[in-house]
C-alpha cells in the first residue's frame, strides 16, 4: 500500500473522505480476503436457493417463511455491505471512501446487522404462537400480518439507526482520516472527530443494548413459555415435536448471539492479539451466521428438506431413466 496513505492525517480544508487501514501487520491477509469471498459466495448461493424453492412451492407460502424469506434477505444485504467493498480496499489498495459513500455504507451495515438481530425475534414469535395457540395460528398470524410485522420492525430499525449515523456524519473531522478497520464503522468513524464525543458515545452503547439485549430478551421470554407450554402436554412424542420444530430457530439464534458475544469479550478483553488479528477475527465471525443460516435451514426444516429431497429424487429418476435408455440401445445394436 502506498505509505503516503497510510501517514496521511487529512487536515486539510479540501479534505472530503476517508482511508480504511486494516490488515497491515496480518500476514497473508490474501487468504482472508478469500477466505471472506468463499463465505460471501456460499452466503449468495445459499441464501438464494432458499428463496428460490419458498417461491416456488406454494406449500411454503405462509407466515413462517414469509419471515424466513426476510431473514434471507437480510444475510445477502449483511454480507453484500461488508465483504465485496473490502476486495479493492485490501487487494487493490483502493482504501479512499467518500464521505458520503463512508456513511452510506456506515448505516447500512448497522442497520441490516440490527435487522439479523429483530429478524430472530420475529422468528421466536411465530413458534410462539404455533406451539402454544396452534388452532389460532391461522387466524393470528396470517401472512397479511407477518407482513406488517416486519414493515414495522424494519421501520423501527430505520430510526434507530439513522440519528447516530446523521448524527456523527454532521461533526467536524479535522484531525485523522484514518479508518481502523475494515469498513465504515460506527466507532472507529466517530472516534476521529475533534471536539467531545461523549454523546456519541453514549449514544452508541445504549443503540446496541437496544438492538441486541431487547430481541435476545424477548427470544428468552418465548421459549420458557413454550417450555411451560411444552412440558404440560401429556404425551412425550407430542413433546418431541414441539421442541424439534424449535431446534432449527434455536440454532440460528445461536450462530448469531454466540459470535457476538465472542466479539465482545475479545474487544475488551483482547488477549494476546494484535489488533489486526482482532479485526479480521471479528469480520469473520460477523459473516459466518449468514452463510450458515439458509444451511441449517435447509437441512433441519422437514417441509424444506422434504421438497429438496423430493427434487434430488426427481433428478436421479432421470438420470436413471437416461442410463437404461443407453444401455438399451448398447445391447439393441449388439
Amino acid at each position: 500500500m502506498n505509505s503516503s496513505l497510510v501517514s496521511y492525517n487529512g487536515t486539510g480544508a479540501s479534505d472530503s473522505g476517508f482511508y480504511i487501514i486494516a490488515f497491515q501487520t496480518l500476514q497473508n491477509k490474501n487468504y482472508l480476503i478469500l477466505a471472506l469471498s468463499f463465505i460471501f459466495f456460499i452466503t449468495l448461493m445459499g441464501n438464494l436457493v432458499l428463496l428460490a424453492f419458498v417461491y416456488l412451492n406454494p406449500s411454503l407460502h405462509n407466515p413462517k417463511y414469509v419471515a424466513v424469506c426476510n431473514l434471507a434477505v437480510v444475510d445477502i444485504s449483511i454480507s453484500s455491505v461488508i465483504i465485496p467493498q473490502m476486495v479493492p480496499v485490501f487487494v487493490l489498495n483502493l482504501n479512499y471512501v467518500s464521505f458520503e459513500l463512508c456513511f452510506s455504507q456506515m448505516f447500512f451495515l448497522h442497520f441490516f446487522a440490527d435487522m439479523e438481530s429483530f429478524s430472530l425475534a420475529v422468528l421466536a414469535y411465530d413458534r410462539l404462537v404455533a406451539i402454544c395457540l396452534p388452532l389460532r395460528y391461522p387466524v393470528i398470524n396470517t401472512i397479511q400480518r407477518m407482513c406488517l410485522i416486519l414493515a414495522g420492525v424494519w421501520f423501527l430499525v430505520f430510526l434507530l439507526e439513522i440519528y447516530p449515523v446523521s448524527l456523527a456524519s454532521r461533526l467536524s473531522y479535522c484531525a485523522s482520516r484514518v479508518i481502523r478497520s475494515c469498513c465504515c464503522e460506527h466507532g472507529p468513524v466517530y472516534i476521529l472527530a475533534c471536539g467531545d464525543t461523549s454523546y456519541n458515545k453514549r449514544l452508541a452503547t445504549a443503540k446496541t443494548m437496544v438492538v441486541l439485549l431487547c430481541p435476545l430478551t424477548f427470544i428468552i421470554i418465548t421459549y420458557l413459555i413454550v417450555i411451560i407450554t411444552v412440558l404440560k402436554i401429556a404425551s412425550v412424542e407430542q413433546c418431541w415435536k414441539a421442541f424439534n420444530t424449535c431446534f432449527t430457530h434455536l440454532l440460528l439464534v445461536l450462530t448469531y448471539y454466540l459470535p457476538v458475544i465472542l466479539a465482545y469479550l475479545l474487544g475488551n478483553v483482547r488477549l494476546m492479539l494484535t489488533p489486526d488479528l482482532l479485526t479480521a477475527i471479528l469480520t469473520v465471525t460477523a459473516t459466518l451466521p449468514p452463510m450458515l443460516n439458509p444451511i441449517i435451514y435447509s437441512l433441519k426444516t422437514e417441509e424444506l428438506r422434504v421438497i429438496i429431497m423430493k427434487v434430488l429424487g426427481w433428478k436421479k429418476i432421470i438420470y436413471i431413466k437416461i442410463k437404461m435408455s443407453v444401455m438399451a440401445k448398447q445391447i439393441y445394436k449388439k
